[in-house]
Formats: C-alpha cells, sequence, structure tokens
C-alpha cells in the first residue's frame, strides 16, 4: 500500500489540534478541496463547531491565525475533526482528539460521530473511558503491554486495569 493511497482513505485527528492560516471554510476543504458551504457546516455541527463558527462574525470566512492560535483548545480541536469528517473517509483515526472537550460537548460529538461515520470504521485512542464506553472492541494498554480487550462490560468484569480506570474517573465525575 502506498503512502499517497493511506492518505487518500484515511482522517488522522491527532491530540494537538493544527490549524492553517486561512479562513475557517480554507481549513476545513484541507481534505477536500471541493466540499460545498453546505457540507462544511454539515461538518462542523457534526463536531460541535456549528455554533461558535456562526457567531463570529465572518461565520465560514472568519481569519484563522497560524496553528488557530485565535481559537480555543476545544475549538481548534472541533475544527480539526470538522476537517476529518469533510473528507468522508474509509478509517476515521482519532488520537485522544476528544481530550480538550468538556464532557457534555464529548458526549453530543460521539452521538453524532456514530451516525456520520457509520459506513467507516473508527479508530480512537483515548484516556477518558466515557469516550470509548460504547465501542465495539476496546484495547487496554499499560506501560506498552496489552492488559485487555473486549467490551466495556466484559473488561469491567475481567480486566482488573481497565475496572481500576473506570472507578477512578468515575469517583472524579461523581466529586465534580
Amino acid at each position: 500500500m502506498t503512502q499517497s493511497f493511506l492518505r487518500k482513505h484515511l482522517s488522522y485527528v491527532q491530540q494537538k489540534a493544527w490549524l492553517f492560516s486561512g479562513t475557517i471554510a480554507s481549513n476545513l476543504r484541507y481534505s477536500n478541496k471541493n466540499a460545498s458551504d453546505k457540507e462544511l457546516m454539515h461538518a462542523a455541527n457534526v463536531a460541535q463547531a456549528g455554533e461558535f463558527i456562526n457567531s463570529l462574525p465572518d461565520g465560514l470566512n472568519s481569519y484563522v491565525a497560524q496553528g488557530g492560535t485565535n481559537f480555543s483548545g476545544g475549538q481548534k480541536q472541533r475544527l480539526s475533526i470538522a476537517r476529518a469528517l469533510v473528507k468522508k473517509p474509509e478509517l476515521y483515526i482519532f488520537d485522544d482528539s476528544f481530550s480538550a472537550l468538556d464532557f457534555k460537548t464529548d458526549a453530543a460529538l460521539r452521538k453524532a460521530l456514530a451516525n456520520e461515520t457509520k459506513d467507516a470504521a473508527v479508530l480512537i485512542i483515548a484516556q477518558r473511558v466515557s469516550t470509548i464506553k460504547n465501542a465495539d472492541c476496546i484495547v487496554v494498554l499499560n506501560e506498552g503491554e496489552m492488559a485487555g480487550i473486549g467490551t466495556h462490560e466484559e473488561l469491567i468484569k475481567n480486566c482488573p486495569v481497565y475496572k481500576e480506570i473506570y472507578d477512578s474517573q468515575t469517583k472524579e465525575a461523581q466529586e465534580a
């Protein structure tokens, strides 16, 4: 498989979101130069970015500084996710891409993504159990070694490492 073939068929969203100088529209079209404004806004809405884009005076034509320094971490992540969605690839890789999102936005995004990515493979790398809880298959890593594999329910019962992570995150959420 060539590198160009691979790049054509996947979208990768990294933890540290990166935007290019230009406009929001040019950033979203980076993955699909022929996307219409309607397609851009659809992807933005799925990525939970539509509301803040619409609140900007120039909307999709709003200026983006190099690296997206004029946006918050969560806004940059949502725009990066929207850019991946505009491409409509066969494989999405979200590498801890939801970490800068609050829990409410994370939940809304995951719900919207489920329908949007139903015809693609999705690989999510995450530290939050809530982000991957409904995955078909979860691989638990501990210090670089596989500690467990299965569904959330299976791992709660059979993987002490996963159960410990889940319990600590559930306790933190209850205390917050």
